[in-house]
């Protein structure tokens, strides 16, 4: 069978090249063999469902444990009739899914005429939980399907107390419960008692914290390309492309095989090629970047930002380096934009999730700004060609110039220029809504931001196979000019290019609209 990359549903070894994951089992392993309850809550698209599926190969394995992987998803509203309806079928899907002796499982199917409440399937669960002589393992797959209904959450409440109870001698029950979904179980509300609106508590606050890192570092991708290139005759610099793919998607499951796809399928068979190099990766890059086709992963994100102003507000200033936001998990906007997979902990701040997101997310708004705000960007109108020389490459001398140009004429008489605001974020979108058409369909950029005394944005512009640096800043003076202008240099010989560029916004007007050049630099002002 011709493996494939896979983008969709669970990774199979047989039919898909893959990351090595043995390291991340493993540390759930010890999770399980502890006996503790958890959840594995990642963004769509993350790798749980495959997590599942390995965990549960290897619990079947084990002759001292018994696994059953359930989920409630697609059953339908009458699952949720009552306790007597429910609490039968919890046990019908928990007997259909052990694939052990069947007497273990006839056990279970007895039982079920046992159940009325969630009382006596509590006690169902004692009682077989004590009659075998295994380790069992309930795994529930796509909770956030089942989360908003009252008999779910009442269920996740029966396991806390049992789970109390066993430890302190008083009960039998399932030794370890795994809890799988795109949200943090831990932050649901369970009502103690009907009619009091006002006593919550968590069902599950008794979980483990679940911190095993489930993107991909650079040496895990290593491991799907070795056995790609072997299998393929593929030709490539492993560490150097592993890195690069890193750098693009910081690791996320999902961006990681869409780009080795994209190269696969669609870059090399062009030219029957049998070497990957980094100029592939930044290929497929921009093709993903500029939403060439659609995908479920970027339309779920677009969905959330556009059903909540608040996170696309958030958003847009984390892109615009506008505001620096600590990342405290508990804030709901942040744990709201973490669940969705767009931002993620770094050295404390809140930051874009990866670099692929931070193009693809500045390239939504700029087109949703230009479209609601017509007259504002009018000016902005620009001819690709004029842009580009008649060998091919990006003229960033004339774009910058240009910018300038543009601003001076429009703003030059206005206060505009004196506000931080509009220096810190409007001038910065306006940039990019102004590049957006140049770049279009050949070239792409990408973003470190840097908040702080000065403010900046490093962007890094790929147009064909020419790299481009350009330090977006806020004149702050001398003394950080000159720091600024080190970082720069350092920042260049860092992505490997000779020339640098600054747009520097001065509300001072110390050197309003002038052009200065130095060995490798060039600087302009607005």
């Amino acid at each position: 069978m011709q493996r494939e990359f896979n983008i969709t549903g669970t990774c199979i070894p047989e039919k898909h090249y893959m990351v090595d994951i043995s390291g991340k089992l493993k540390e759930i392993m010890v999770l399980i063999e502890k006996g503790n309850y958890f959840t594995i809550n990642r963004p769509r698209q993350y790798g749980k469902t495959t997590t599942q599926f390995f965990l549960e190969k290897i619990l079947e394995k084990r002759e001292d444990y018994l696994i059953a992987r359930i989920s409630f998803e697609g059953v339908g509203d009458s699952v949720f009739a009552n306790e007597e309806v429910f609490g039968k079928k919890v046990i019908e899907f928990i007997a259909d899914r052990i694939s052990a002796e069947e007497e273990i499982r006839n056990k279970l199917y007895e039982s079920i005429h046992n159940i009325s409440s969630i009382n006596t399937l509590s006690k169902e669960i004692t009682k077989f939980c004590e009659s075998i002589k295994k380790k069992f393992v309930l795994l529930i797959d796509e909770v956030d399907k089942s989360s908003n209904n009252q008999l779910f959450l009442s269920f996740l409440g029966m396991l806390r107390n049992k789970y109390l109870l066993r430890n302190e001698g008083r009960d039998s029950t399932f030794h370890s419960v795994i809890l799988a979904g795109v949200h943090d179980v831990k932050t649901l509300k369970l009502k103690l008692r009907p009619g009091e609106e006002q006593k919550y508590n968590s069902p599950w606050n008794i979980a483990t914290d679940f911190k095993v890192d489930m993107s991909f570092n650079p040496q895990e991708i290593s491991t799907m390309l070795v056995d790609y290139s072997k299998d393929k005759k593929i030709k490539m610099d492993i560490t150097k492309i592993a890195e690069r793919i890193y750098h693009y998607t910081s690791g996320y499951p999902f961006l990681v095989s869409k780009i080795c796809k994209e190269i696969d399928e669609n870059i090399l068979p062009e030219k029957e090629r049998t070497e990957w190099s980094v100029k592939e990766v930044e290929r497929a890059v921009k093709t993903i970047t500029l939403g060439e086709e659609s995908n479920t992963n970027f339309d779920s994100i677009i969905k959330n930002i556009e059903n909540d102003s608040a996170l696309g507000d958030f958003v847009l200033n984390l892109l615009l380096g506008s505001t620096e936001y600590s990342f405290l998990y508990n804030v709901p906007l942040i744990y709201n934009a973490v669940t969705h997979g767009i931002i993620k902990n770094e050295k404390g701040k809140a930051k874009i999730h990866n670099k692929i997101y931070e193009e693809y997310l500045t390239n939504y708004f700029v087109i949703k700004l230009k479209t609601e705000n017509k007259s504002i960007f009018s000016s902005f109108d620009v001819v690709q060609s004029s842009y580009i020389k008649p060998t091919g490459k990006l003229e960033i001398e004339k774009v910058l110039l240009k910018f300038q140009e543009v601003i001076k004429e429009k703003y030059s008489q206005s206060e505009a220029l004196k506000s931080d605001e509009f220096l810190e974020k409007e001038l910065r979108m306006r940039f990019f809504c102004f590049i957006q058409p140049i770049m279009n369909g050949i070239g792409f950029a990408f973003k470190e931001v840097e908040t702080g005394e000065e403010k900046r944005i490093d962007v890094v512009i790929i147009f064909r196979d020419e790299k481009f640096v350009v330090e977006l800043k806020l004149w702050r003076g001398m003394k950080y000019h000159r720091q600024g202008i080190k970082r720069l240099k350092d920042y260049m010989k860092k992505e490997g290019v000779k020339k640098g560029y600054m747009l520097i916004a001065d509300k001072t007007r110390h050197k309003q609209f002038k052009v200065e050049k130095q060995e490798g630099l060039m600087m302009v002002w607005i």
